[in-house]
């Protein structure tokens, strides 16, 4: 090998350890009957962030579990099975509070309060935060393009969305849209295991989608065996989520909605899967 190959084979495996060392780990559990915690680890910072506070225990078991110290915990909205960790893990760790400004004091700790567009740093990954307002008035979500991450919470859920507690259906279609226009290949993670429950309301909107229907007999199997359904990707929920599909002609003629915006054919779906 010349000097030249050397020093290219040198280059390249020093990117790929650049690379691993900036990679971000997550580790995903349960709290309390359905919530989904998520550890977020950057290696090369040493910084590990709760993505909410939902149950302090859990949190806790696996931050001591991988060996790692809490600094950040980024709250995205103010509901209490999402912030009720939020002092008992302060006292322990000392983390830096990160939330949503509009609901900024609701948020237990919050030391940043962050809004529509805003970024920020977490061990040298950009942040950026997105407003979605609907299922409370305030809610962010974090979204990772570098990782191509999304932290959606309980605005978007695999085959669902977050019930409407805060804002009118017209402000949670306009939230979901900002999420469904990031990279189809953007992985999801959001805030309960809702997954089988939304798959069967599902076919009911849209039966006759094939991709659907496998989609909910894959789901079916890996609930059988005990296994979670996180994470997803926009891709997959433009193909399959009713709420990203009010514009899909199938699914207005199954309502018989045909002539109606798309924002009252996400009322009526959001307005059935209430009653289902």
């Amino acid at each position: 090998m010349d000097f030249k190959a050397k020093d290219v084979t040198f280059r390249a495996t020093k990117q790929r350890r650049t690379d691993l060392m900036k990679a971000l780990e997550l580790e995903i559990f349960l709290c309390r009957s359905d919530n989904f915690g998520v550890l977020l680890h950057c290696h090369e910072s040493n910084l590990t962030a709760s993505i909410d506070a939902p149950e302090y225990a859990p949190i806790v078991a696996m931050a001591e579990r991988r060996g790692w110290n809490i600094t950040h915990i980024l709250t995205t909205h103010h509901h209490g099975d999402h912030v009720e960790a939020n002092l008992a893990l302060k006292d322990r760790y000392g983390c830096e509070i990160i939330g949503p400004r509009n609901e900024a004091v609701a948020i237990p700790g919050i030391d940043r309060a962050v809004g529509d567009g805003d970024t920020f740093d977490f061990g040298g990954h950009v942040v950026q935060v997105i407003e979605t307002p609907g299922h409370t008035a305030g809610h962010v979500c974090y979204h990772f393009p570098d990782s191509k991450l999304l932290f959606a919470a309980d605005t978007l859920f695999a085959l669902g969305c977050g019930r409407l507690f805060e804002r009118p259906a017209t402000d949670m279609w306009h939230s979901l849209q900002k999420l469904a226009s990031l990279p189809d290949e953007t992985a999801v993670y959001f805030g309960h295991e809702y997954t089988l429950a939304n798959a069967r309301f599902a076919l009911t909107i849209d039966p006759d989608n094939e991709r659907l229907k496998a989609r909910a007999g894959e789901i079916e199997r890996l609930r059988a065996e005990g296994k979670f359904t996180i994470p997803t990707t926009i891709g997959l929920e433009k193909e399959t989520n009713p709420f990203l599909r009010a514009a899909d002609p199938e699914i207005r003629r199954n309502l018989l909605m045909e002539g109606r915006t798309n924002e009252e054919v996400f009322a009526e779906i959001r307005r059935r899967k209430d009653h289902f």
